[in-house]
């Protein structure tokens, strides 16, 4: 009886340390596009990139923020920004069922104030980490 009693103990000890490990958020930047771009979509595109991997490389390493670049005229493009809800250039970034928009902001600041555009990246992102 002893010998149950502990093995039930020792089995409910270490399934607790195995079970009370939460799952690591995954964030994602998108930017959606299509295949013709202006100078505007293609620096969107290149400061958001930048500024997910400068600022979180080691997460971008670990696989906890990915940036991802979709041609919504490409099949595989338009499967991703219809599960989104996407149907035109855009900037998003979305952790689980939280998105953050920043589409203005992208193309508001890209070309003159990319600091900004980085900026707000940043922002959205360690919100979602939190």
């Amino acid at each position: 009886m002893k010998k149950t009693m502990l093995f039930f103990l020792a089995f409910f000890m270490v399934s607790g340390v195995f079970a009370g490990s939460p799952a690591a958020k995954k964030v994602e930047v998108y930017y959606f596009h299509f295949t013709r771009r202006c100078m505007t979509c293609n620096n969107v595109e290149k400061v958001s990139k930048e500024a997910v991997e400068k600022q979180y490389a080691e997460k971008v390493k670990a696989g906890e923020i990915a940036f991802k670049s979709v041609n919504l005229d490409e099949k595989e493009g338009e499967a991703i920004g219809a599960k989104l809800k996407v149907e035109g250039q855009t900037l998003l970034i979305v952790s689980g069922d939280k998105r953050v928009d920043l589409t203005d902001k992208g193309f508001m600041y890209a070309n003159d104030s990319p600091g900004k555009l980085k900026a707000e990246i940043k922002k959205a992102i360690d919100t979602m980490l939190k």
